[in-house]
């Protein structure tokens, strides 16, 4: 859906207009602004038959450069997959180790514009009670969770920090995710210290959860922020279209969100993903 503007102020629309005008009058206005991309690519899977991989790579590619984000964070991101992206978006470079600390299991890696951004260091710690320990496992998870981070330096000179994750899914695993969003929040400061910052993921709770309070004491959820929202609120959809649940979402603090996009495109009903990725654009 899309807010509405408040009485006497510029609408969106026209404000975005005002934006990119003033990106050309004025040297260094486009660097001013960061657009940030959250994707469950849903790993490989041959049991989801015409949903698997390879027939909807091309429209993962299409729909990233469409939107045109400088840095996306991935979840389930297999290596063979992001070869393929890189493939297809050549201006895009990634990092990342998969959660067991290699490249044969599901990474959240992030992917960034190598034109538009350096990558001034990169690292990753789990969720867990030994978080340097690489494919460590605590608080009944049935599987290694994980954070990816990196630091960047914006053409315009502006640094900024990127976490990217993926939280346990159970039903049961509530406890697990608030121990992971209070981890995060603890390394986010350690990281990060005051510097603009970034976090993306699938968090598999939704808002009203404990997890979500914890992470908003410190950070701004964008799609409840931004002064502009496009799409439904839901993001999990099973690769029906039709979603139920958001579950993903984008946090920042330092920066401002002017507007958050959900993304339900397809390809006569080939999706992305079973996620839609979310799009947020940052002052």
């Amino acid at each position: 859906m899309r807010v509405a503007a408040d009485a006497g102020r510029v609408s969106p629309p026209a404000r975005y207009r005002l934006l990119a005008l003033l990106a050309l009058l004025i040297p260094g206005a486009a660097a001013a602004q960061l657009r940030v991309m959250s994707v469950n690519v849903r790993l490989p899977l041959a049991s989801d038959g015409p949903n698997d991989w390879p027939n909807r790579r091309a429209v993962l590619a299409d729909t990233v450069r469409r939107a045109d984000p400088d840095v996306i964070g991935t979840q389930e991101l297999f290596r063979r997959q992001d070869d393929d992206i890189v493939a297809a978006l050549p201006r895009y470079r990634w990092f990342g180790r998969d959660r067991r600390g290699g490249h044969a299991d599901e990474h959240m890696g992030v992917f960034y514009r190598a034109d538009r951004l350096t990558l001034l260091g990169s690292g990753d710690f789990w969720l867990s009670d030994t978080p340097a320990v690489p494919g460590s496992i605590s608080w009944g998870n049935l599987y290694p969770r994980m954070v990816t981070w990196g630091a960047f330096r914006t053409r315009g000179g502006r640094r900024f920090y990127m976490f990217d994750t993926h939280l346990p899914y159970r039903a049961g695993d509530e406890a697990a995710r608030e121990k992971g969003a209070a981890l995060i929040l603890a390394r986010v400061a350690a990281i990060a210290g005051g510097a603009p910052v970034v976090l993306t993921g699938d968090f598999n709770t939704v808002p009203g959860s404990e997890t979500h309070r914890l992470l908003a004491t410190r950070l701004r959820d964008a799609w409840q922020v931004a002064p502009a929202r496009e799409g439904p609120a839901a993001t999990f959809h099973g690769f029906t279209g039709r979603a139920d649940r958001r579950i993903d979402w984008v946090f920042a603090r330092g920066l401002r969100a002017t507007r958050v996009r959900v993304l339900t495109g397809h390809d006569r009903g080939r999706y992305p993903s079973d996620h839609f990725p979310v799009v947020v654009d940052y002052r």
